[in-house]
């Protein structure tokens, strides 16, 4: 992870999106007033987000399950063609 500012990002712009997506490098770019933001590649995106996705998933699985445990689960008769 590398950090470079506005300034230096917008005048080598090209070089640092290589480096984003050729050498998987994150990069955040400073900026006044700490409003930061950062530059990062697709695929890593993609990463991070079904990351995220997944703990929500298990997290919602856990809550069911504790429900479950502690009675608050509904019982339903199986549908059948």
């Amino acid at each position: 992870m590398i950090a470079v500012n506005y300034s230096t990002i917008r005048e080598n712009l090209k070089n640092y999106c290589d480096k984003v997506s050729d050498d998987e490098e994150i990069v955040i770019i400073t900026r006044k007033n700490e409003k930061n933001v950062v530059m990062l590649s697709l695929d890593e995106w993609n990463r991070i987000s079904k990351a995220a996705r997944n703990a929500e998933y298990l997290y919602n699985l856990d809550k069911s399950i504790e429900q479950l445990r502690s009675g608050k689960g509904i019982p339903h008769e199986l549908i059948e063609d």
